[in-house]
């Protein structure tokens, strides 16, 4: 055998082995870190009736505006941190003051491994060849520590109907606070079912932009929590994806309106229910908002051209808010009735 051949036969095993170990690797990195979910059918009864008992204690606690306990129940980065939670009470404490709340099934979150997940998806429930089915649930979550966490959503019946949802941590024996989200099940008077029915008519009417707008809001409806997909979810958004206009800013994505010699950037458009009436959002980039006179002006002209440009627009909304907004987060805006928008 000559030396050449040896030689070859050397690196290709010596190839083989690198391989081998990279794959080896790969496999352990996996089964580092891993996913579980359980539903409450799933769970044992002990573990099912600690996550409800605790999210109904929680639920009452943020009915009756009880921050304090709120705070001193919650895991310590968010006792640390509350003002989003209190924000959260606050703001809403109209709309579920008085009522008990009605859990829905929950769901069991478990994370295995030693180092934090940079991110988790929790496929919950049973799933068939078209995807999720009535009783199932996707989780997307980042930074979650090893440990055990629950979900729990409640339905607050109040003339003001919302969903409360809670993210709970297994601390110990107990079931600490983690998370909180309350959010109206109606926009403008009007439940994810209506804004469904508006959006497939502007559709079959060849309005695009009022359709996708349309759907955005159903979807917002839809969902309690902003990292929760359901089979409801999934309809509305493989419905509205087809739909959405390459004129709009999405996904990071900015998008120009030109208005004379100048071009704006806009960064966002979306619904916004205020009170009974629904108004469309609009975000664009400005480098300086100090002067307010003149960022008045320009917001008014960002309304008026985007109105010119989408005159359907003047059919779905009452009115338009654009917000200028600094590369440091300071924003002005300027609201107009559709009605005064010429």
């Amino acid at each position: 055998m000559s030396r050449t051949t040896v030689a070859l036969r050397i690196a290709i095993q010596r190839a083989a082995l690198s391989l081998l170990l990279v794959v080896v690797a790969m496999l352990a990195a996996v089964g580092a870190q891993a996913e579980k979910c359980q539903t409450s059918s799933d769970m044992d009864a002990a573990t099912r009736t600690a996550i409800l008992s605790a999210a109904q204690r929680y639920f009452d606690m943020a009915a009756s505006g009880d921050l304090t306990n709120l705070r001193q129940n919650a895991i310590p980065a968010v006792a640390s941190s509350f003002s989003g939670i209190e924000a959260a009470v606050n703001d809403h404490r109209s709309e579920i003051a008085g009522s008990h709340g009605t859990v829905r099934p929950a769901f069991l979150l478990e994370v295995e491994g030693t180092a934090p997940a940079a991110h988790s998806e929790f496929f919950c429930g049973v799933f068939n060849k078209h995807g999720q089915t009535a009783d199932s649930a996707v989780f997307s979550l980042d930074d979650l520590a090893q440990g055990k966490y629950a979900i729990v959503i409640l339905d607050a019946a109040t003339s003001s109907p919302s969903t409360v949802s809670f993210v709970l941590q297994e601390t110990g024996s107990e079931w600490r606070l983690g998370g909180l989200y309350i959010k109206p099940v109606q926009a403008a008077g009007h439940a994810a079912e209506w804004f469904l029915s508006r959006a497939h008519d502007y559709k079959t009417r060849n309005q695009m932009h009022n359709a996708w707008l349309y759907y955005r809001q159903a979807l917002i409806l839809t969902s309690p929590l902003p990292f929760m997909k359901t089979a409801a979810t999934d309809k509305i958004i493989d419905e509205s994806q087809p739909l959405q206009p390459a004129d709009f800013p999405a996904d990071a994505r900015t998008v120009d309106l030109p208005a004379g010699s100048v071009t704006y950037k806009l960064t966002t458009i979306f619904p916004q229910a205020v009170g009974n009436d629904l108004d469309l959002i609009v975000k664009y980039q400005a480098n300086d908002v100090s002067d307010t006179n003149h960022t008045y002006q320009t917001n008014v002209t960002v309304i008026k051209t985007l109105v010119a440009k989408f005159p359907e627009l003047k059919e779905a909304f009452a009115g338009v808010v654009t917000r200028a907004v600094e590369p440091g987060g300071r924003d002005y805006g300027t609201l107009l009735a559709m009605k005064d928008i010429k």
